[in-house]
């Protein structure tokens, strides 16, 4: 848990000045193109490297707990966020911050304690796997689809969704080819799933990018906090055999905890300090590719 905050904490560091160094290189304008701008702010560099430590921290993460537990620890990215973006730019957080930041701590809290989760070791088959792809891309395909028509808000939900599905299929590949390391460094790249680590990070890449330009910030970033977790948990005690404690009183403790949870986080989405900074970054970068366009035109 300790490595899972830390990774979420990196990225959401590395989140907040790869922003800095994108909007640094907008501004100052010029003939090149904006990527050739960004690639000279060290700023943006030093982004990229809090991502490879993030994705590192997050891997090791994996190594020594269930996907069930990582996963789920991971959305606090979104509250080292909002406390990144209040200090560095001195803003007053309000109720709707304080309230959404407390109930992520005591909903995710509560779930970890009451769902005990162990285990995080099981071998997956190939079975288990084809069977996990069907359903993963499947479910991509038709949030994908979903998403395109219909209000912004909407398709930006949707595109959310699918990106939640494709990150948590990223984390399963990540948990397998940790575990494969501990057998020995070159099984690493004997498997396939190494090489979809890639590929699935790469599409929920992609997705969460539409996502953020298809409508309000608040909308995708919901989704994709809500369906990450989710999407992890289901992978975990399918593949790994993640065990959570789901007797007597338990499981509706854990559906009320993560119902709280995810509530909150929904609350923190609609936080202007996070949705309208969004929004007015992606507000430059429109403007920047309406200028070079009206340049070369």
């Amino acid at each position: 848990m300790v490595l899972a905050l830390l990774a979420a904490a990196a990225n959401a560091l590395a989140m907040v000045l790869q922003r800095i160094g994108v909007e640094e290189a907008g501004a100052a304008g010029g003939s090149r193109n904006l990527m050739a701008r960004v690639l000279r702010r060290p700023v943006w560099f030093a982004g990229l490297a809090l991502t490879t430590a993030s994705f590192l921290l997050q891997a090791l993460a994996l190594s020594r707990g269930d996907l069930s537990t990582v996963q789920p620890v991971m959305v606090t990215e979104l509250l080292f966020l909002l406390a990144i973006l209040a200090l560095w730019f001195r803003r007053t957080l309000t109720w709707r911050e304080w309230l959404g930041a407390t109930g992520t701590v005591v909903g995710l809290g509560i779930f970890l304690v009451v769902s005990g989760a162990g285990g995080g070791q099981g071998h997956p088959t190939r079975f288990d796997w084809i069977l996990l792809l069907i359903a993963s891309v499947g479910a991509v395909a038709l949030a994908t689809l979903a998403a395109q028509r219909g209000p912004r808000a909407w398709r930006a939900a949707w595109y959310g969704v699918a990106g939640g599905v494709a990150f948590a299929l990223t984390a399963a590949f990540i948990k397998t080819a940790t575990n494969l390391w501990s057998r020995g460094p070159l099984l690493v790249f004997e498997h396939w799933q190494t090489y979809g680590i890639a590929l699935a990070g790469l599409a929920g890449l992609v997705l969460s990018q539409h996502a953020l330009e298809a409508g309000p910030v608040a909308a995708s970033q919901s989704a994709l906090l809500i369906l990450n977790p989710l999407s992890s948990i289901v992978m975990g005690v399918w593949l790994f055999d993640d065990r959570l404690h789901t007797g007597g009183y338990r499981f509706a403790l854990e559906g009320v905890a993560l119902a709280c949870m995810f509530a909150s986080l929904f609350l923190l989405s609609h936080s202007p300090l996070i949705s309208a900074g969004a929004e007015d970054h992606l507000s430059a970068g429109r403007r920047q590719l309406d200028r070079t366009a009206g340049a070369a035109r």
